[in-house]
């Protein structure tokens, strides 16, 4: 009955402290439970006073029925004494005697939180109960019904977006930075260049992809010698001889032009043209030096040294991570931004299939039992653990006080019905003493 009364009552009482004022729903809530226990109390006066007068009408030797109702009055009050010792016991000593068994709550308050984590622990914290619980939820649709409407999805991306703020705004750029350069620098610094860029060009060589390139760079090649023709020509006129004639000279600039520019062309516009072929040949053999030749494979190892060492790649962390902050914040910031509405869509996308999707659903909620479970199976003794240790810093008498503030109002009825019931169980045991004998 104890452990029901703190159930039912629903209140946390401060640790140690000394009683705080009365708010005011309490202050209605004692004046309703000053009113139960004056009704309480007039009932057993009544029941006093009427055994009172029954019994001085039986010495007056008044009529039978005045027994009856004696007995009836004696009854009740044994009910009403008796009730009322044992609600009285729960919250203090009754008369302030020191009876063994009383003031209940106060004085085995840790007893009674111990036996509460232990009930709710094994009544609500069970495997079972909470498989059965959340399946009966249907927690997976509930979201998806919520996420799907469009003023519900604006607003968890603007708390979204809110917490992202707030967390980049919190993180230590050189933390962030050390954490960068550790995943990309350190690991580029472990890891040698060579295979690996070997087999990339490997590849594009086996797909041919790097004839684009090579169709770009002969093209832009044939246009630079056609801009170029008197700087070319003017080129043959620096280094011929002083006593060269100078129509010699444009004769020869001519030829060797002519000869760079049909040369160009046919680089330009034969895709089988030894020079292509040549440059096939040449990077399918580095390839495989950057995979198999130790010289080639250490030269690669040594740029690699020059790349990183180079300041602009030592700086690469911190201009990425301010990059990226800017990135976020701006996005964050800005409503209309594509990152606010590419996540509002996806929320709203995901809550639509939560309803929609019977898999989708059930994995989900799947996920969830499985998540719950785990926490209870594996952190149910801390769980109860923190309400046993929370009545047990709780000031006994304070917690007496919030109780009965609580759950007193319905403890009078105890009393209430012990005085009628006593009155009847008193009038029938009269009653049937009076026919056996």
């Amino acid at each position: 009955m104890c452990a029901q009364v703190l159930i039912l009552s629903g209140v946390l009482v401060s640790e140690n402290r000394p009683v705080q004022p009365l708010t005011a729903s309490e202050l209605d809530k004692r004046s309703s439970l000053r009113r139960m226990k004056a009704a309480a109390t007039g009932l057993l006066l009544v029941a006093s006073v009427i055994y009172v007068i029954a019994r001085w009408q039986e010495n007056q030797g008044a009529a039978a029925w005045v027994g009856y109702v004696r007995a009836a009055a004696e009854a009740g009050m044994v009910g009403a004494l008796a009730d009322w010792f044992a609600v009285t016991a729960l919250f203090r000593r009754p008369l302030g005697l020191p009876i063994p068994h009383t003031a209940i709550i106060p004085t085995r308050k840790d007893a009674l939180g111990k036996s509460l984590g232990d009930f709710v622990g094994s009544n609500f914290l069970s495997e079972q109960v909470i498989r059965e619980k959340l399946k009966r939820a249907e927690v997976a649709r509930r979201v998806g019904t919520w996420l799907a409407k469009p003023e519900n999805a604006a607003r968890l991306t603007s708390e979204l977006a809110a917490a992202t703020r707030g967390a980049v705004t919190v993180l230590r750029d050189e933390d962030v930075q050390a954490v960068l350069e550790q995943a990309l620098l350190r690991k580029l610094v472990d890891r040698p260049w060579g295979p690996p860029i070997g087999k990339v060009l490997e590849q594009v060589v086996e797909e041919r992809s790097h004839h684009r390139l090579v169709d770009m760079l002969c093209d832009r090649a044939y246009e630079w010698v056609e801009r170029n023709r008197e700087s070319l020509r003017g080129l043959v006129s620096k280094r011929a001889p002083s006593w060269s004639p100078r129509f010699v000279d444009d004769m020869v600039g001519d030829r060797i032009y002519n000869e760079i520019l049909a040369f160009a062309w046919a680089v330009k516009t034969d895709k089988n043209h030894e020079v292509r072929q040549m440059l096939d040949k040449f990077l399918t053999e580095f390839a495989s030096d950057l995979q198999n030749d130790p010289v080639a494979m250490d030269k690669a190892e040594q740029f690699k040294q020059q790349v990183l060492d180079h300041p602009a790649v030592q700086n690469l962390a911190g201009s990425v991570w301010s990059r990226i902050k800017q990135l976020i914040l701006d996005a964050a910031e800005d409503p209309s931004s594509e990152l606010r509405l590419r996540v509002e869509g996806g929320i709203r996308s995901l809550g639509e299939r939560l309803v929609k999707d019977d898999a989708l659903r059930a994995k989900a909620d799947g996920w969830l039992e499985g998540a719950a479970v785990y926490v209870v199976t594996n952190y149910q003794g801390e769980i109860t653990t923190l309400i046993s240790d929370t009545v047990e810093r709780w000031d006994g008498e304070e917690t007496s006080r919030k109780i009965e503030l609580q759950v007193g109002r319905d403890l009078q009825f105890i009393r209430i019905n012990g005085t009628v019931v006593g009155a009847l169980a008193g009038l029938a045991i009269h009653t049937i003493s009076q026919l056996l004998l």
